[in-house]
């Protein structure tokens, strides 16, 4: 059997190529431009568009082959509302019908699907199991929960459907939102935070999700929907806090009333000059646990790094990323 990657020239889906080829397993990398990953000595690439049904026709696809689609539109760059459905939907969820149509037609039935725990909207409990209620708060989330509902639809014809749902995914490559956190840290300014910053947060990172995707692939793909996230998260003011010192930053923690923060983030989002998207601040001050017990019990899987591990890493990413383009903006010493 082949492992299809679509989007696997992107984040999570560059190091499940890596770990798959380690493995001695047969790679095909199936994304809409090559990069210069050294992966590709190792694997094949195939140039496709998921919002072109035609394009996927290139890609030789046996019945028995085990297909992962991580092509997405995310959260970053931000975008203005109007432009919100257009950004999301083509890739998020007819990229998604094209790609189980074009696996219908060669009677290939193993599927993993990456969606976003942002399909839950507002937290209910303490702890988020996968059968929570689904009320997405914005277009993002919306396209990832017409997706999840299309898998199920599928699965009803036969198809077995893996869908993870992960948190923040995190490592290198990839810092996103992180970048403005990590600024003031180096330029020593207050860190404001949504709320008092006791409520915890949870990263999942990036080889935790491409180990994943290998256990559900061991474990024969089955039809069931997982949280992904981190043991044990810490509290916000903890987490940034010990970043800090990481950092060797002066800068102080401040806790901001959230309901006025989030009104005035909602004010500059209909004005058309967001800071952050609403699905990220209305629940910024939320405890926000998923419970990861069902891909302990179903895939034998349990992540491997911790929130403060990878806070940092992403930190010390963004600071050589910086000083390599000669735009250290800080006097700060900094932990080796």
């Amino acid at each position: 059997m082949k492992h299809i990657i679509i989007g696997g020239n992107g984040f999570v889906g560059r190091h499940l190529a890596h770990d798959l080829s380690a493995l001695g397993e047969e790679v095909i990398v199936a994304d809409i431009e090559r990069s210069d990953l050294a992966v590709y000595d190792k694997v094949r690439h195939i140039a496709i568009d998921v919002r072109d049904r035609a394009t996927l026709d290139r890609i030789p696809l046996d019945s028995d082959d085990l297909v992962y689609n991580l092509s997405a539109k995310m959260l970053s760059p931000i975008q203005v509302r109007a432009k919100r459905y257009d950004f999301f939907w083509p890739v998020n969820f007819h990229g998604v019908e094209n790609i189980l149509d074009w696996m219908a037609s060669h009677d290939a039935r193993k599927y993993v699907q990456y969606t976003t725990d942002m399909v839950y909207g507002h937290n209910t409990d303490l702890y988020t199991t996968e059968d929570a209620p689904r009320n997405p708060l914005g277009e993002y989330g919306k396209s990832k929960l017409a997706t999840e509902l299309l898998c199920e639809e599928w699965r009803t014809r036969g198809m077995n459907v893996s869908i993870f749902r992960p948190r923040l995914i995190i490592g290198p490559g990839r810092l996103g939102i992180l970048v403005k956190l990590f600024k003031l840290i180096d330029r020593n300014l207050p860190v404001p935070m949504i709320g008092s910053g006791a409520n915890p947060y949870q990263f999942i990172s990036v080889y935790d999700c491409s180990s994943a995707c290998i256990a559900a692939w061991r474990h024969g793909v089955p039809n069931g929907t997982y949280n992904l996230g981190s043991e044990d998260p810490p509290p916000v003011k903890k987490l940034l806090g010990d970043l800090i010192k990481e950092a060797g930053s002066r800068s102080v923690l401040v806790p901001t009333p959230a309901p006025l923060v989030k009104a005035t983030l909602a004010l500059m989002d209909r004005a058309n000059v967001p800071l952050m998207d609403p699905e990220q601040y209305l629940i910024a001050d939320e405890t926000c646990i998923r419970s990861i017990e069902a891909a302990k019990r179903d895939l034998d899987w349990t992540p491997r790094d911790r929130d403060q591990d990878m806070l940092n890493k992403a930190y010390r990413e963004y600071r050589m990323l910086s000083e390599r383009d000669g735009r250290s903006p800080s006097s700060a010493s900094h932990a080796a």
